[in-house]
Formats: C-alpha cells, structure tokens, sequence
C-alpha cells in the first residue's frame, strides 16, 4: 500500500472522529492473546498506516490467535503515563523516541546527539548495525524489550510563530516546546533558549495559547498534527534525527509462544523498513503543502548552530554523561569525530 498525499488528506479531515477509538481488527473474546498497542501519533501518521497493515498481517498469520488493538493520539495517557505502563503491564507494547525513553533509559538518546547525522545515509547502517544494537541492550537492562527495527520520525526542524530562526542570535530567549528529555532541554538551554518540556498531546495548545512561541519536529508531524494552523515559519534546522522504538512489555511478551513472538517480529519490523520510506517520501513533498497552507520555510547554516553547540561545552558535557564506550560508538556510526 502506498501511503501518498490523498491517504493523509483524508485522513486528516477524519481524525476529529476516528481517533477517538481504537484500531481493532477483531473481537478480543476470538483470540488466544489480545495486546494493546499505544502510541502519540495520529492515525494518518505513516506509523500508524503500516502498523495497521501488520496487524492485519499477524491476525491472519497467526489463524487468529494473537489480536492486537492500536490506541493512536495519546488516547491511553502521555508519553510519560505510557511508558510507565508499557513497564507495568497496563499496555504491552508503546512506540516511543529513544530521546524520551532516555528518562528511564539515559544512553537510549544517542542518536539525538544535535547535529550528529549529516543524513540518511548514516542514519540507518548505525540503528540497524552496533549503535542500535547497543541501545536495545541498554533497553534490555531496564527491564524492557524492543523489536530489531527502530521506526523514522525524520530530521527534527524549528517552527516558530515569531519568525525565521537564521541564526543561534535568534534562539536567545526563544520559549521553545521540547519533549520531556534532559537531552533536548540542554542543547536549547545551549542556545540560549528557554526550553518548556512538554508532552506531546498539549503541544497544539501550549503553542496555541502563547505558552512557548515554537515548537521542533519533523516536517511530517506539522501535517498530521496540523501543527501549521498555530505556527507560521519552518527553519530547517535537520539538527537531530529522531525515531520510535517499539517497546514491549518483557512478561507479555515472554508470555508469547515462540511461534508467535516469530510472527510479530517479523511483521512489524517489515513494516518499519515500509515506514521508513513513507516518512521520506511525505517530507520531500510536504513542504509544498504546507507552504500552501500559509507556512514560510528558510534554510541557516548548521555549520553555525554546530558552533554554538561546542563552544557551549555541550558536546564535552554529553561525553561525560554517555561516557567513552558509546560515544565512541556514535561516532563511529556518523563518520566524524563530535565536538
């Protein structure tokens, strides 16, 4: 299935209703295990798309036996409610970014170093090779699972309803929604920002009511969330690459036959490879729709936000805290040495 412009317009235009229900695929009483999977993005988000698809994919390889229903929108609480229940058992699986998952899991937030991933191209061989593979062993020693494939949310961008961000001088003072995560906090206190920390699902409305003046997230995001009707200028600022985890439940999932823990895997880490390229797809051609939408997009110099960044000691200071093993990993997966 190709997820294409007319797949999230229409999408779009239906969210006020479907999402306030879950995805379901078939009675909960047919099944021998029935999961509920949450997440923060909408329906029409490609995560969303494809995760359906593998649902579908596992019900029916599964001859039934293992059902699993997708809570899109925050509906089951916010990011920092789930994963305290994906690690209590209250659901048994949570897409989540490792950058978030960092509060409970510190080093998970590697890749989110700003500025590391010049592109694409380094993005993948490092989370399908060691640096995702040491991630998930991190994961695994907090008491949780993830599946093999990290899922894209793309090159994170600033939007602000003030202006263009052309330079570090224009992020002084800036009241800045960031996710709740002591790693995004401390690269835009570097800048001189004033960083809020706030969950996703209030994000629309702090930006909204004036509670902070912008706001950073892959261009994807500014579509399915309608983030565009609160915020007028891009800056593409590609200053960290962010992703989702699928995180599981270790009990739920141990709880699986062998047979079915193959299942799952095997679809929903297809799906993510499925997803990756959607994600890419949407964000080449969603600058135009969004520029119809009344958005105005500028292009500075990361050359100079990187310099910020080291004069600020954020790099050293990071070091420090991820200590030498990983960050030699990191900089392995990038090519270059960071700070």
């Amino acid at each position: 299935m190709n997820v294409n412009r007319r797949t999230f317009l229409w999408g779009a235009a239906t969210t006020g209703i479907a999402t306030s229900f879950s995805i379901r695929t078939r009675p909960a009483n047919a099944a021998e295990f029935t999961y509920k999977f949450a997440n923060n993005q909408t329906l029409t988000h490609p995560m969303n798309v494809r995760a359906k698809e593998a649902v579908a994919k596992i019900q029916e390889e599964s001859g039934g036996r293992m059902a699993i229903n997708i809570f899109p929108s925050s509906q089951l609480g916010a990011d920092t409610d789930m994963l305290n229940q994906v690690r209590s058992g209250g659901v048994e699986m949570f897409s989540l970014s490792p950058i978030i998952l960092s509060t409970l899991v510190p080093n998970a937030s590697l890749n989110g170093v700003g500025f590391a991933f010049p592109s694409y191209d380094q993005v993948w061989p490092a989370m399908d090779g060691d640096l995702g593979k040491y991630v998930r062993g991190e994961i695994e020693k907090k008491g949780l699972l993830t599946l093999e494939k990290i899922w894209d949310n793309g090159f994170r961008q600033i939007t602000s309803s003030k202006g263009p961000i052309e330079t570090p001088k224009d992020l002084d003072g800036f009241k800045i929604r960031v996710p709740v995560s002591p790693l995004w906090t401390s690269m835009f206190t570097a800048f001189g920002s004033a960083p809020a920390s706030i969950n996703f699902a209030e994000t629309y409305t702090a930006l909204q009511t004036g509670i902070v003046d912008g706001q950073e997230n892959p261009l994807a995001i500014l579509t399915t969330a309608k983030l565009y009707e609160v915020q007028k200028y891009v800056s593409m600022t590609n200053h960290m690459w962010d992703g989702f985890w699928i995180l599981l439940n270790r009990r739920a999932w141990q709880a699986l036959p062998e047979d079915l823990q193959q299942i799952v895997s095997k679809h929903f880490n297809a799906a993510a490879e499925l997803q990756r390229k959607d994600v890419m797809d949407l964000n080449a051609s969603v600058q135009a729709e969004l520029e119809g939408k009344g958005m105005t997009f500028n292009k500075p110099d990361g050359a100079l936000f990187q310099e910020k960044l080291r004069t600020a000691n954020f790099y050293k200071d990071w070091k420090a805290k991820y200590g030498d093993e990983a960050w030699a990993i990191l900089e392995k997966a990038v090519g270059k040495p960071l700070g």
